[in-house]
């Protein structure tokens, strides 16, 4: 499945006999007798969420940088919503579920630095409740994270580090459609650990592997079937070239997946338009910071890749 593949699929179901007859699909495998009544209860629902937000993420095509980052976290909120319906039919269950499950730390207004700032995971709301019934990912488990942590396991940022820092984040392991995996040897010593003890870490994160090998440069890992955009970390999908990716070191080794990586993201950048205006002013118009370029960056990539991103978990929700 490439992106125009993903954005006929997104438009196949905006209509409400499809998003019925997508959503009954769905609930057949979970509760077969309130299948046809769950379908028809949220049809509408499902398509209002997935309406709204692909228009936040057309909008915020088209609207200034300042407000970017607002337009395109609400536009995620909204399509994180509709993936949820096809999992929890009842969802929300209760008002808690409706906070957006992250906060982020009181700023200094000297000398702030956007790459050193943390989002703290909150115990209820949408973040963690997502993570769990869409990734089965416990969000909790995280607790507070940086934003250079976050950015760093973005792929189509790589490039971006490397000229402001010096560093490669990332490290190519392989490509979309291919069931052979090749990590560096000298991934080792990032990881302090030995090739045995590397392959037990990264064979948790994966589906079954049939054997794996080691050669002169690499450690070989031979898949059953092959991993893509659907696979949560430390394995990353980059948009553009379909290549997978993993952590070059050990600090940024993550299994949570690259939707809740842009959430958060996104979540403290919307914040700071609302809330630390000044800063955010100067960032845009009179002083740029070594943050600008990421932050640009960034804003240009999570508006086509959490489409994608979640048009593909949909689509998959008809297997």
């Amino acid at each position: 499945m490439n992106q125009e593949d993903i954005t006929n699929f997104l438009i196949y179901l905006q209509s409400s006999h499809t998003s019925q007859s997508y959503l009954q699909h769905c609930y057949e495998k979970q509760m077969p007798a309130d299948a046809n009544k769950l379908s028809y209860e949220n049809s509408y629902r499902f398509l209002y969420y997935l309406k709204h937000g692909l228009q936040f993420y057309e909008d915020g095509d088209q609207a200034s940088l300042t407000v970017k980052p607002i337009l395109y976290f609400y536009g995620m909120v909204h399509l994180i919503k509709a993936c949820i319906l096809t999992r929890k039919p009842y969802y929300p269950e209760n008002t808690s579920m409706l906070a957006h499950g992250a906060s982020t730390r009181k700023r200094k207004k000297q000398q702030y630095n956007f790459l050193q700032d943390e989002t703290k995971v909150q115990h209820k709301g949408l973040f963690p409740y997502f993570a769990k019934h869409m990734y089965d990912i416990d969000a909790l488990s995280i607790e507070k994270v940086s934003m250079d942590k976050l950015l760093s396991c973005i792929p189509e940022l790589s490039d971006i580090f490397y000229l402001h820092r010096g560093e490669q984040k990332l490290t190519k392991i392989g490509s979309k459609n291919s069931t052979k995996l090749s990590f560096p040897i000298a991934l080792l010593d990032n990881y302090h650990t030995t090739e045995s003890r590397f392959i037990d870490k990264i064979s948790t994160h994966l589906p079954t592997k049939k054997e794996s090998y080691v050669d002169g440069e690499y450690i070989h890992l031979e898949l059953v079937k092959p991993i893509g955009p659907s696979s949560a970390g430390p394995f990353y999908y980059h948009l553009s070239n379909h290549h997978l990716y993993f952590p070059s070191k050990r600090h940024y080794f993550s299994s949570i997946h690259e939707v809740m990586l842009h959430y958060l993201v996104l979540y403290n950048l919307s914040m700071i338009c609302r809330y630390e205006t000044e800063w955010w002013g100067d960032l845009l118009h009179t002083l740029p910071t070594e943050d600008y370029p990421f932050i640009h960056k960034f804003l240009s990539i999570t508006a086509k890749k959490i489409p994608f991103l979640l048009g593909y978990f949909l689509y998959e929700q008809r297997d």
